[in-house]
């Protein structure tokens, strides 16, 4: 099985069944833990800044995997929120803290480690708006948010006069109770700061010119298996993505936060500096700065 969903990117239907034509929750086969559920060895990421605030700029904070928390000034996007701590056979060392209410909920694609039901039922009417690739409306009903957007690429949305913009994304995505693959996207969010979120992407020729003016590009740097599949950006990609985008700060992130339950170590716990000493041969313009579970930078 582990095999297997290596090969699939967890796009076997082994956390929900999905059967219901609506897309409803009929039974989790991996239960949606709370932390008072947690024993007293797991441990609960918090979310805190350790740059401090900048009211004229934005914070990210890094919640492990591909989630982050993109703040502007009082207006708070979360990207592909994975909260709990199993998912499947892989499990996260940190559960994630309650968080404070969001304004949108940035869904990139529909594997169950990007769109994970449970995690969007524990935000429930916190999370005023969730936006998914058309196609994925119906994998989000039934969980309690507030109203669902389909975009495609190209796609702009305001959220509290933040401009999101769905941008392409290299990514083939299915989902076992879809007749058919939903296109993955990657976003760009335009603030008082300009940050792309690439979601999972290899390489593609639009990157160069992707937006102007970047201040900072979240690039996924490994996967949480032994090997990626096409459609992946390791270290090296990664490094060539930011060569192409050119942003101000780039943050490695989809690496060290997710490993099978029967390892004690994560596959690839060096790439964000294998990533940064790429950067640092291909774009050395670029700043990266490596963020652990919970921390926060100021933009």
């Amino acid at each position: 099985m582990a095999a297997e969903l290596a090969a699939g990117d967890l796009d076997e239907p082994v956390v929900e069944d999905e059967a219901a034509g609506d897309g409803a929750r009929r039974d989790d086969r991996v239960a949606d833990e709370r932390p008072e559920q947690l024993d007293s060895a797991s441990h609960v990421c918090e979310v805190t800044a350790v740059g401090g605030d900048d009211a004229s700029g934005c914070r990210l904070t890094w919640l492990g995997h591909a989630t982050v928390l993109v703040e502007f000034d009082g207006v708070r996007i979360l990207t592909d929120p994975v909260l709990r701590r199993r998912l499947a056979h892989l499990e996260r060392a940190e559960e994630v803290a309650a968080l404070p209410p969001v304004d949108l909920v940035l869904v990139s694609h529909i594997h169950y480690d990007h769109l994970d039901r449970p995690s969007l039922r524990r935000l429930g009417k916190r999370a005023a708006r969730v936006a998914v690739p058309t196609g994925a409306a119906r994998l989000v009903r039934g969980t309690g948010v507030g109203e669902v957007v389909e975009l495609g690429e190209g796609s702009e949305l305001d959220a509290g006069g933040v401009r999101v913009r769905a941008t392409h994304a290299e990514h083939a995505a299915t989902r076992r109770m879809l007749a058919r693959d939903v296109p993955s996207l990657g976003f760009v969010i335009e603030g008082p700061r300009r940050v792309y979120f690439a979601g999972d992407t290899d390489l593609f020729d639009a990157m160069d010119g992707l937006a102007d003016a970047l201040d900072v590009a979240l690039l996924p740097v490994a996967g949480w298996g032994p090997r990626l599949p096409p459609g992946h950006l390791d270290p090296a990609g990664a490094a060539e993505a930011a060569r192409r985008l050119r942003p101000r700060v780039a943050i490695p992130i989809h690496w060290g936060t997710l490993k099978p339950v029967y390892r004690r170590t994560h596959y690839a716990g060096d790439a964000p500096q294998e990533f940064a000493a790429r950067v640092r041969e291909v774009a050395p313009e670029v700043e990266v700065r490596v963020l652990g579970v919970g921390e926060s930078c100021a933009i």
